[in-house]
């Protein structure tokens, strides 16, 4: 028996969870017509395999049709849910772990133009700013039939062996009615009192209770202190708590802060890299105290070292560690067994969630195996045979590569022309605010250090480098260079910098800068942030009718607030067609998409934000030695099957480019390329 705080059992009515360690509801975006189907179930079977004592599934499961998914939730008012919810339940349980879902109404939290086209209903008149929607104010029998709607699907995730089920209340319909800021409502469930603002949410779990009976665990999401002038306070969370908790219906209070209503309050309530860890925990542990029932808790616990001090402090029971599972779903087995120092470091940079709320599926950024447990592995089989590898490139790409061809038991030398490794990555990580995203380098470094991989540092790779190996495999993540070469122009704009140029510091900013951002990614607000902060007056300029949509919701935020307060403007549907020295300033011509429109302005600095021009001479100057000559067969690729296309039987090796060195992509594209290409050599 360990006496580690995190790997002792917990007593949850009548579950005996088998550590103190989570998931806490979330919705990955996995689902097939609204169906749990395989590759949801292989998502979270592969975290009860390693050890995971409770998969809190859906975030969250939508009980009424006028309550559509935001996002590809799961579909819990309908009866054609229960047998996959069985499967995922069984998965689950055959590895050990205790499952639980979420069920919630969204309210207003949603639109009308989704599902069946109805009307969202809520306690208030008001557009939620997140989703853009206004709701009707519920009437009584909006009310009635929603509250059967919870019970229906309770009964539901029952049928599907579910260990309980969690309400979420938080931001969601319930809490629209429980805060003073959401409810416009009079009478029995309007905002008078706290009692009324609460009773919707007592009728549910009374609703949920009669028809699931006492055998059954009842969790309620509750944000317990609203963090904002007129809302929820953190007398109101207690006096919240304590009147569910002594209903008799509630067996565990899950606890956090904050709102949710915008994509700054969202990120306050799920903070990304750079902000605070555990914000929210002393309201766990005041809803604990408060209360002596049992408390659920998740909000950037990233590490084992946060989870271990939240359990043993005494402020929660059991700690929810979701994005850090995104990031390696064998966290509670590498604790087990004494490896936590191989745990793949969830570095915040909520590429997941951010997915997420722009209609896509979660990805980690840096574990492209996660969702795609069908095809891809979080642990990598050694190979048959033992071959010789040289990877080009020590970036993301160039690492997994190695990471995973040393995991194969191959032999690998990695050439690299910089003096570290890290590539792209190590720019970005000079920021204060993304120094966490070194550690994507850092710990591949370390597994391929403990994998005996060769790195020759300081070497820029001639073919004769890599041939003089012997190899049978060469692998080519050279990356790419800032392109200055705007479409227009078709030529380098000469006067202007990269985004490089300044948050490599090797450009110091000017007093008036132009950020032309075509790319939309985080460079070019990095950018506008260093030159901003030096006191430039900057100007961000798009073509698009958004500016920065790679970065998305979340990871915007601190961005605007490091900018807001500043001289910065932005420009969109405004695309730079030339720019020209006239005298000592710059002078940028500029034209729209939408019109024959053209103006001028004059700049003492114009730093381009274009993507990257791939650095691939040495893999042309090696395609005609090799027996593929560089084809991929994608459907190899694709299938997970080795490469076996000989073009030059000659060749003595295959080679092939990933990531930046083909185009410019993304972290997680780049590291994708090198694990599914890799994992079958």
């Amino acid at each position: 028996m360990s006496n580690d705080p995190l790997l002792q059992p917990f007593r949850l009515k009548h579950l005996t969870l088998r550590n103190r360690i989570m998931t806490t509801s979330h919705e990955p975006a996995y689902p097939e017509d609204g169906m749990p189907k395989d590759r949801y179930t292989a998502y979270h079977a592969e975290r009860a395999k390693a050890g995971i004592a409770l998969a809190m599934t859906a975030g969250s499961a939508a009980v009424s049709r006028d309550s559509p998914p935001a996002f590809n939730n799961v579909l819990a008012y309908k009866d054609e849910v229960v047998p996959w919810i069985r499967k995922l339940t069984d998965a689950c349980h055959d590895h050990g772990a205790a499952v639980m879902i979420q069920l919630t109404h969204l309210g207003r939290r949603t639109g009308w133009d989704k599902g069946d086209w109805l009307p969202p209903v809520s306690s208030s008149k008001h557009r939620e700013p997140a989703h853009r929607y206004f709701a009707k104010l519920a009437e009584d029998w909006d009310l009635s039939r929603i509250v059967s709607d919870f019970a229906d699907a309770a009964e539901r995730m029952k049928a599907g062996g579910m260990d309980g089920i969690e309400v979420i209340a938080h931001g969601h319909l319930l809490d629209q009615f429980m805060s003073p800021l959401t409810n416009d409502l009079a009478g029995d469930h309007g905002g008078a009192t706290l009692e009324s603002r609460a009773r919707l949410t007592l009728d549910v779990l009374q609703a949920i209770r009669d028809r699931v009976g006492d055998d059954f665990v009842l969790s309620l999401r509750m944000g317990a202190d609203e963090k904002e002038k007129g809302g929820i306070s953190p007398d109101d969370g207690l006096a919240f708590a304590r009147l569910f908790h002594a209903s008799g219906l509630v067996d565990v209070f899950n606890v956090n802060g904050g709102r949710i209503h915008t994509d700054p309050a969202m990120t306050d309530m799920i903070p990304i890299q750079g902000m605070k860890s555990a914000p929210h925990l002393g309201l766990a542990a005041a809803i604990r105290n408060a209360t002596g029932a049992p408390v659920f808790h998740a909000s950037r616990i990233p590490d084992v070292a946060t989870a271990r001090y939240a359990v043993s402090s005494g402020q929660l029971d059991m700690v929810g560690m979701t994005r850090a599972h995104m990031a390696d779903p064998h966290i509670v087995k590498k604790i087990v067994e004494g490896r936590e120092a191989d745990i793949r470091p969830c570095v915040g940079a909520t590429y997941c969630l951010d997915r997420i709320y722009g209609a896509g599926e979660a990805l980690c950024i840096h574990n492209p195996a996660t969702g795609r447990e069908l095809t891809m592995p979080h642990v990598v089989p050694p190979s048959a045979t033992r071959r010789k590898v040289v990877v080009v490139g020590a970036g993301p790409a160039g690492l997994e590569a190695a990471r995973v061809a040393a995991e194969r038991g191959h032999s690998v030398t990695v050439f690299e022309a910089q003096s570290q490794p890290g590539g792209q990555v190590r720019l970005t990580a000079q920021s204060p605010r993304r120094k966490e995203m070194i550690g994507i380098v850092d710990w591949r470094m370390a597994q391929c250090a403990a994998r005996d991989v060769e790195f020759r540092f300081d070497t820029w790779a001639e073919p004769a480098d890599v041939t003089d190996l012997a190899p049978d495999v060469v692998i080519v993540a050279t990356g790419g260079l800032p392109n200055r070469t705007l479409f227009e122009q078709r030529s380098e704009v000469q006067d202007a910098v990269t985004t490089w140029d300044i948050i490599a510091g090797d450009v110091r900013p000017a007093k008036s800068v132009l950020i032309y951002d075509e790319s939309g990614d985080h460079p070019g607000l990095m950018a506008a942030e260093i030159c901003a902060a030096a006191g430039s007056k900057v100007e961000v300029m798009t073509p698009d009718r958004v500016f920065a949509p790679d970065v998305m919701g979340m990871n915007l935020v601190p961005y605007m607030r490091a900018l807001q307060d500043k001289d910065v403007t932005f420009t969109v549907t405004r695309r730079l067609l030339d720019v020209m020295r006239d005298g000592n300033r710059l002078r940028a011509v500029i034209g729209t998409d939408y019109s024959s429109h053209r103006s001028e302005a004059h700049y003492d600095q114009v730093v381009i934000n274009y993507g990257v021009s791939p650095m691939a001479d040495l893999y042309f100057d090696l395609r005609p030695l090799s027996s593929n000559g560089g084809e991929v067969d994608h459907d190899a690729l694709i299938d997970g099957r080795p490469q076996t296309i000989v073009r030059n039987p000659a060749g003595t090796f295959q080679v092939f480019r990933i990531g930046d060195a083909v185009s410019p992509r993304n972290t997680h594209a780049a590291i994708y390329d090198a694990l599914r290409l890799v994992k079958d050599l």
